[in-house]
């Protein structure tokens, strides 16, 4: 019995720490990387600071999908952040939800 729950803790974990991984690579992948990162301003804020500005907001992961795809301006200073149309609304919502993540 304690051998099966070892096993299903460690094959658990290993989903999770492959699903986390996923994300920068999503991120890299769609360009994000270029004007942020994950702890230092870049162009755009660090995700970090987006996940503190953020944190308790219930609607944060709607809001964000938003801006990751249609854009913004002036919450994080005069740089407008662009359209990112090559990001359908699944990696949107799963980018935003892995920002939030970060501390």
């Amino acid at each position: 019995m304690y051998k099966q729950l070892l096993s299903i803790l460690i094959f658990g974990t290993s989903l999770h720490s492959a699903t986390a991984w996923a994300d920068p690579a999503l991120a890299t992948s769609k360009n994000c990387m270029a004007c942020h990162a994950v702890d230092k301003k870049i162009v755009g804020p660090a995700y970090k600071d987006v996940a503190a500005k953020y944190a308790g907001d219930k609607t944060a992961v709607d809001k964000l999908a938003t801006k990751i795809q249609k854009g913004g301006g002036g919450v994080w200073g005069p740089v407008p952040m662009p359209a990112n149309m090559q990001v359908n609304d699944a990696e949107a919502k799963k980018l935003a939800a892995w920002i939030l993540t970060i501390k």
